[in-house]
């Protein structure tokens, strides 16, 4: 097996170099879908890292037993396993979230920083590294789903986790709320997050 980057690294690389929603653009689906509220986006970033990091640990632990030709097909149950946990679990003491979210938490079975990661790292590398780079790229996404979060409930409806912090007086926006006020605020973050990075290459720090 070729040596490649240790569980520190992946980590690191994890939340912001190779940051799920602003530098590899994967999951936005349940990006632009789930982040009208902070509630909501934090409980789908705690499904998707307790799905990833237990699909990265069961595919590491097997890698050395996977078929090429099988390899997608092995991926997807795997995570199916955990998604399905994760759905019962939701509906069961928390069930007015897992309304909520909808189909989205069942659509984990297919979000490609799950499948990336278990391709990319998991079937190749240590339990350790796989384990580290699942909790880097969890915190990456979580990072990006509750910045998209917080500035929609903020501006949509004046508040913060259900929490007043803007004026009675504030005008709520409420496209902020709605589908375009995802795309709106996700396209200015991600322009913002690119600005500075183009910025940081051109002065070399």
């Amino acid at each position: 097996m070729a040596q490649g980057p240790t569980p520190l690294e992946r980590f690191i690389q994890g939340i912001l170099p190779e940051n799920p929603t602003y530098r590899q653009l994967l999951g936005l689906c349940p990006t632009l879908a789930v982040t009208n509220s902070m509630k909501a986006a934090i409980t789908m970033a705690g499904a998707v890292m307790f799905v990833l990091f237990c699909a990265n640990v069961i595919t590491s632990l097997i890698r050395n037993l996977l078929k090429p030709h099988l390899r997608i097909v092995i991926f997807t149950l795997t995570i199916a396993t955990f998604v399905t946990i994760t759905d019962r679990f939701l509906a069961a003491y928390m069930y007015q979230m897992s309304k909520a979210l909808g189909p989205y938490i069942p659509l984990i079975v297919v979000n490609c920083i799950i499948i990336g990661r278990c391709e990319i790292c998991a079937s190749k590398q240590s339990v350790v590294t796989a384990g580290a780079d699942a909790i880097g790229q969890s915190i990456g996404f979580a990072l990006g789903l509750s910045s998209i979060a917080a500035v929609r409930e903020i501006l949509g409806t004046g508040m913060f986790f259900g929490m007043r912090v803007l004026p009675a007086a504030w005008p709520d926006w409420v496209i902020m709320v709605l589908p375009p006020g995802a795309f709106l605020t996700f396209g200015l973050l991600l322009g913002t997050v690119n600005w500075f990075a183009d910025r940081k290459s051109k002065t070399g720090n």
